[in-house]
């Protein structure tokens, strides 16, 4: 049994956990800063560091004392390199690197965008073999606050270790903007709901008519290559025409009443401090990003012949989202797979996860390792 301890502190989650053979979970402990920037309506990089400082002691503390073992009891540090805020990041790859010296351990480096591939995996080889079978090449979609990117995902044999894989990633479209996360939002900021906007939006919009209203599909100029590019994302244009729909319709005085009473009580019922038009405006506002992400995903799953479709990161436990990649997938018989929403956002069990074939290839690292906030995830 191989048991690794990840690391993550790309952003504004401080976590530990430690797995065995990348598919068994002993510990997975998150400290979440959501109330921490709450207030700002955004994560503030400074305040996350210096968070993620006061909390990467006790959190890998608790991780081992969920696995009940000892610090020697782990056979390699797995650590996010990237991409991410960079001082956030420095944290976690700094305390990973004190670890694996002291402890004498392997050093393992990992791809925050890889981790929430390796997250449905993951949870797939949790369950019945027959259950588990995740046939390649897989189209899969990242889709977070902070990225929204898709993947052709293969797999490569581990020469020394018969029926492992490692994954290979070709990147075929992303965001040319905003992340499908952070127009949630925006969005969400700009209407006075607070933050975290994707959580919000969603409790909401099933009280709206996501009919109401058509906002115009992403217009994308192709350039270069253009079989890669038309998978490419935007979000800004949705965004830009939320605040023109507030300034046409003069919703600005329901939303300063709306967040004067949030700051007497935080508590207060959002649904009751929204109109009937704000609602109906952010059901059509969620249901066309998530159209457009299915929509741009499935085109490049038909097109690469792909034999499956993931979803991961913190946007893929929206409901709606689910349905309809649900619904759109078995359409097509091809199978879509989610991680649970415990492991949609960031955590470290996804790290170790993702360390694991790396560990048996020995893919290794020295204690030169930094963070790099642009590292980039395939070719």
């Amino acid at each position: 049994m191989v048991r690794i301890l990840g690391i993550e502190s790309s952003c504004d989650e401080t976590a530990a956990a430690i797995v065995a053979d990348g598919a068994c979970i002993l510990a997975n402990v998150i400290s979440s800063q959501i109330d921490l920037h709450r207030k700002y309506g955004g994560v503030v990089p400074e305040l996350a560091s210096r968070a993620h400082v006061e909390k990467i002691v006790p959190v890998v503390r608790e991780a081992y004392a969920q696995a009940g073992l000892s610090y020697a009891e782990v056979d390699a540090i797995a650590v996010t390199q990237g991409p991410g805020l960079i001082g956030s990041l420095l944290v976690g790859v700094t305390y990973a690197k004190v670890m694996a010296w002291s402890l004498a351990k392997p050093l393992i480096a990992v791809n925050h965008l890889e981790g929430h591939i390796h997250a449905v995996l993951l949870e797939q080889q949790q369950k019945a073999a027959a259950e588990s079978q995740v046939e390649f090449p897989v189209v899969a979609l990242v889709v977070s606050g902070g990225h929204t990117v898709l993947y052709r995902v293969d797999q490569e044999p581990i020469p020394q270790h018969p029926g492992k894989f490692l994954l290979r990633y070709q990147r075929v479209g992303q965001t040319c903007d905003d992340a499908a996360g952070e127009a949630f939002d925006k969005v969400a900021k700009h209407l006075g709901l607070g933050y975290p906007g994707g959580p919000v939006i969603e409790r909401l919009a099933p009280l709206g008519n996501a009919d109401a209203i058509a906002f115009s599909k992403p217009y994308i100029k192709l350039r270069g290559d253009a079989d890669r590019t038309r998978y490419d994302f935007s979000f800004s244009g949705i965004k830009t025409a939320v605040v023109r729909y507030v300034e046409k319709y003069n919703l600005r005085p329901e939303i300063e009443t709306r967040l004067a009473r949030l700051r007497e009580n935080l508590s207060a019922p959002l649904a009751e401090l929204c109109s009937q038009q704000t609602l109906d405006l952010l059901a059509s506002f969620q249901k066309s990003v998530v159209e457009d992400l299915a929509q741009r995903t499935l085109a490049a799953a038909d097109d690469l012949e792909a034999r499956a479709v993931f979803v991961s990161g913190g946007v893929a436990a929206n409901s709606l989202l689910r349905k309809i990649f649900s619904q759109e997938c078995a359409i097509r018989a091809v199978p879509v797979f989610f991680p649970s929403v415990e492991l949609s956002t960031d955590n470290a069990a996804m790290i170790a996860a993702a360390a694991y074939p790396k560990f048996l290839a020995g893919d290794f690292v020295g204690l030169e390792l930094n963070a790099d906030a642009s590292l980039p995830l395939g070719r």
